[in-house]
Parts: C-alpha cells; sequence; structure tokens
C-alpha cells in the first residue's frame, strides 16, 4: 500500500505535461483622440539576425467583403517586404481580427504553429501598425534564445503602437 502511495506523485509528474518554452507579449494599443478613428493593421514577426522573417501574428479586417481587408495589408509596410507578400490570407493560427485599443497578451509557445523551433541565437521580434487617416510605426525587442532566467525586453511607440513587454519563458 505504501508503494501505491508514493508512486502516485511520481506517475502525476510523468504524466503532465511539460511547461512549454515561447514568448509572452503584452501590446497596448493607444486611445487616439482623433476625429476619425480606424483600428490599426498589425503585423508582429521574428528576424534572427541576419535570418528570414517568420510572422507571429497578423491584425487586420477579416470581415470585409470580398476579401478586401487583405488589400491593404501592404500598407504595414516593413513587415510586408520581409515576409507579407509571400503569405497567401487567411493564415491559420497568425491572422486575426483588428483590435480596439488597450492592452492586449499574446502567448507563442515553441513548437507549435507559426513559433515553430527556435535555434539558438540573438532575435528580435518587431511589432509594426498602420492605420487608414493615421500613421505607421515600428517597435522592436531584443531577445536572445533560449532565453536567461529573468530576460524581459521593453519599448514602447509614440503615435500608433504603445507600451510592449516581452517575456521569453523557458
Amino acid at each position: 500500500m505504501r508503494t501505491d502511495l508514493l508512486s502516485a506523485p511520481v506517475l502525476l509528474l510523468a504524466t503532465s505535461p511539460a511547461l512549454a518554452a515561447g514568448l509572452d507579449l503584452s501590446l497596448t494599443i493607444p486611445t487616439l483622440k482623433v476625429a476619425e478613428y480606424h483600428r490599426p493593421y498589425v503585423a508582429i514577426w521574428i528576424e534572427p539576425a541576419g535570418g528570414e522573417a517568420k510572422t507571429l501574428a497578423v491584425w487586420y479586417d477579416t470581415k470585409l467583403k470580398d476579401r478586401e481587408g487583405e488589400k491593404w495589408l501592404r500598407d504595414v509596410r516593413t513587415w510586408w517586404r520581409k515576409s507579407g507578400r509571400t503569405l497567401t490570407f487567411p493564415v491559420d493560427g497568425v491572422s486575426g481580427a483588428t483590435r480596439a485599443p488597450g492592452t492586449h497578451r499574446i502567448s507563442f509557445s515553441e513548437g507549435q504553429g507559426p513559433l515553430g523551433k527556435l535555434a539558438p541565437g540573438q532575435y528580435e521580434l518587431v511589432i509594426e501598425a498602420a492605420r487608414e487617416v493615421g500613421g505607421r510605426e515600428l517597435i522592436r525587442l531584443p531577445f536572445q534564445w533560449p532565453p536567461k532566467p529573468g530576460a524581459v525586453a521593453k519599448a514602447a511607440g509614440t503615435t500608433e503602437l504603445g507600451a510592449a513587454t516581452l517575456t521569453p519563458k523557458r
């Protein structure tokens, strides 16, 4: 009987899913006091030093008739040149609707979806926003993979993007 009680916690640990490595992002879209407000199109991607961009998320108007929202994705210029024009939309696990002003939290898990398997090295998570009758802004958050404990990157935009915090987790 005693061996059954001792083996239960070991069995529980062996059958529990391992904590996945990944990236946690907190991103604020600011409230703008303008006469004509449109939600921004936002692209989020990672770039290894000297490597190919990998799109993690694209927020755009997915509900326009005849997929009209896709036509304006090229206004998110830097992302479009690096990665966007090679994609066929909508992209499963990447495409999503535009977001209202406020703070949004997104998690990307290693080995799943667009994050895939990251090789060790230096990276940047890049966020670009473009808004109709508005501006365009890009911020970069550098990080190392695999992450060091407590590693956090912060940046803030001045117009189209607010505060962004990237927390790599291992």
